[in-house]
């Protein structure tokens, strides 16, 4: 039953509902270590013993194919272990790849984007990774991002909402992500992050009806003018059928 869990990420909206510019192109590249001892139950419970371990490394670049247009592709890789009660000790190593396009709608009061991908089967789904031809993912995304001022500092906020089609026997899903920037200093900055999943009724077993929200708090240094690191963690303090999950990432910029 808890299989679905395994289908989750903490993927950060680095890009958000700013497109690039025209010939400009920037790279994440992330590494994530997370875990967990326990899994909320189908009434919201944290009371199933879980052993569970993930390391997931993604790679995201993003080019302005005009002033309007941005292309972005995303591979990751994926290693992970898990069990529970209900599901037997699994393996998974393996690779996705989610290519798609950012397209600007509105840009006179904060920036409002349409984004499309498609993301291939894998990385992150253990019960059809053996079969290629399963899992596969189309996923519409509506974004809206601003600026504002705080004591004096420069500050964004990254609305985002979205659905995904998905392939049976993994139903399909609608993620909310919000994302709170403020610069500390012109080098530091501080980001708060909310990633939200609730799947649809539509699953086949073993999948059932599951949702995950995540917080993510984190610390970007810039330390030239193209390169930044970051320096984050997360954890999950509610969801229903998915993983008590925590832990810790660290990613790369590179903006040109």
């Amino acid at each position: 039953m808890l299989a679905c869990a395994l289908t989750l990420t903490s993927t950060a909206a680095h890009g958000g509902a700013w497109t690039l510019t025209h010939g400009h192109w920037q790279s994440f590249s992330s590494t994530t270590l997370s875990s967990a001892s326990l899994s909320f139950d189908a009434h919201g419970r944290a009371s199933i013993a879980t052993t569970f371990n993930k390391t997931l490394s993604q790679n995201t670049f993003e080019y302005g194919l005009t002033n309007a247009i941005t292309l972005l592709a995303t591979p990751a890789f994926v290693s992970a272990r898990v069990s529970t009660p209900t599901v037997p000790h699994t393996v998974a190593n393996n690779l996705s790849i989610e290519a798609g396009v950012r397209l600007s709608l509105y840009a006179a009061h904060g920036r409002l984007s349409l984004q499309g991908s498609y993301k291939t089967a894998g990385a992150f789904d253990f019960s059809v990774s053996a079969n290629r031809a399963s899992g596969r993912q189309i996923e519409l995304r509506l974004l809206y991002g601003t600026s504002f001022k705080l004591f004096g500092r420069d500050g964004f906020a990254d609305f985002q909402v979205a659905q995904r089609w998905i392939d049976h026997p993994r139903p399909n899903e609608t993620p909310f992500d919000v994302t709170l920037g403020l610069w500390l200093t012109k080098r530091t900055m501080v980001m708060a992050q909310s990633f939200n999943i609730v799947s649809a009724g539509d699953a086949a077993a073993p999948y059932t009806f599951y949702r995950t929200h995540k917080l993510e708090f984190s610390v970007v240094r810039r330390v030239t003018r193209h390169w930044s690191i970051q320096l984050g963690a997360f954890y999950s303090p509610a969801g229903q059928n998915a993983l008590v999950e925590r832990g810790f990432s660290f990613s790369f910029w590179t903006q040109v």
